[in-house]
């Protein structure tokens, strides 16, 4: 529990001035979680010390456990995502809930919202979260309303025999595990943070037949999945002359030649822009999101301190792709009159112009069919009868099952 001493009336303003927000900007659009957000006090579930002004800030993740190098390995999420994932479910009085990845929070809302005759089982597999859970959840009043589970939920959970009306997966997941499904009822919908080559969509799906249709999708970021669900990214290292590095990081087999990059950063750097511009303020997650479906040998980036790249962070994204013997990464330039940018992209090695074309043609591409209009997402689990996938369709090979990623072709979407 956070032991940093609070005024309760204090911590009651923010919490309302919290829902107030979350309910203007439309994350909460049903009283039900509306009220349990009210309701339960956030303040006590995160992480010792943490200041109310940060606990009730709507973009706050809070971390509640690191790994031996500083990486967050489980945290208390926003708000915003909190109450967008239980809004996606669709959760209300008297539904079964099954959570994947405790914290305590999210758990008690879950349990204020389905009420007594509801049911809310948490799982981790982290023994210390899970302590934690339990505790915080019994010192708020919380712990018989909520099952707290140790296990990792890649596999089926004993004696949990009911199937669950919703099932919110809160940690960054790779793929769909066969036993989330099992244990998802006829009718159900289940809300998983899907990580795609890097890029992660919070995807609320239900069943269609004999593959998962999405209803919902979210922007958003969670730690990533332990145990048997884990992915971990394979990262490559580009040092540059002062011996600091350029990381790439592949969420999938690394391409082949990488070799062919030795030194690249030691060669003169190109820049292609496309014409295709941005207001400020403008969202674009969804181009991000096209290029990791689209672009061959598309890359996340890093910069070290000390490297050329970390003295320019505001002109460029961390997206890039690998291209032969160079490489290229999304690049913006303020537009001459002010008021927004232009997307481009700049690139090192002997064919970095090449690099750079191939990423402004996926900025034009991306322009021309998706912008502005809403993609869908489908998972087809292994043994489902796949359709033959068009050419707009993204289909990602995960290993139970595969998902796609479409956008509404022009005309469909301007109706």
């Amino acid at each position: 529990m956070n032991t940093l001493q609070h005024n309760d009336a204090s911590a009651a303003k923010l919490r309302d001035a919290l829902v107030d927000t979350l309910c203007a900007n439309k994350m909460i659009t049903s009283p039900e979680v509306a009220r349990a957000f009210r309701t339960v006090p956030r303040h006590l579930f995160v992480a010792d010390g943490t200041p109310l002004e940060v606990t009730y800030n709507v973009d706050n993740s809070v971390a509640v456990k690191r790994d031996p190098d500083g990486v967050i390995i489980s945290s208390t999420s926003a708000a915003y995502i909190q109450a967008r994932m239980i809004e996606q479910a669709g959760v209300t009085a008297g539904m079964s809930v099954l959570e994947i990845g405790s914290g305590g929070f999210n758990a008690a809302l879950l349990a204020e919202i389905v009420g007594p005759d509801g049911r809310v089982v948490s799982v981790d597999i982290d023994p210390d979260v899970t302590d934690r859970a339990r505790e915080l959840l019994e010192q708020t009043g919380y712990g018989n309303r909520v099952d707290v589970i140790l296990a990792d939920a890649e596999s089926p959970l004993p004696g949990l025999h009911e199937p669950f009306d919703a099932i919110l997966v809160t940690v960054g997941a790779w793929d769909l595990a066969p036993a989330w499904l099992a244990h998802l009822a006829e009718g159900g919908t289940i809300v998983v943070p899907l990580r795609m080559n890097g890029v992660t969509r919070v995807i609320g799906y239900r069943h269609k037949g004999d593959h998962l249709v999405s209803i919902s999708s979210e922007v958003a970021g969670f730690v990533p999945m332990q145990g048997e669900g884990a992915r971990d990214e394979r990262v490559f290292l580009l040092p540059d002359a002062g011996g600091h590095h350029v990381k790439l990081r592949f969420e999938g087999d690394l391409p082949v030649g990488l070799d062919l990059l030795d030194g690249v950063l030691a060669t003169e750097r190109t820049e292609a822009w496309s014409g295709v511009t941005i207001k400020h303020g403008v969202s674009f997650a969804d181009l991000h999101l096209w290029l990791a479906v689209f672009m061959p040998g598309f890359c996340k980036l890093a910069a070290d301190e000390g490297t050329d790249l970390s003295a320019e962070r505001k002109g460029w994204f961390p997206f890039g792709a690998v291209h032969g013997d160079s490489f290229a990464y999304l690049a913006v330039r303020p537009l001459p009159e002010g008021g927004g940018s232009e997307f481009g992209a700049r690139a090192y090695g002997v064919h970095g112009a090449d690099a750079a074309s191939a990423v402004v043609d996926q900025i034009r591409a991306w322009d021309g069919q998706a912008r502005d209009r809403e993609p869908s997402f489908a998972y087809w689990p292994a043994g489902s009868d796949r359709p033959e996938f068009g050419k707009d369709t993204a289909v990602l090979v995960k290993t139970h099952g595969v998902a796609t990623i479409s956008w509404p072709p022009a005309a469909s979407a301007a109706r």
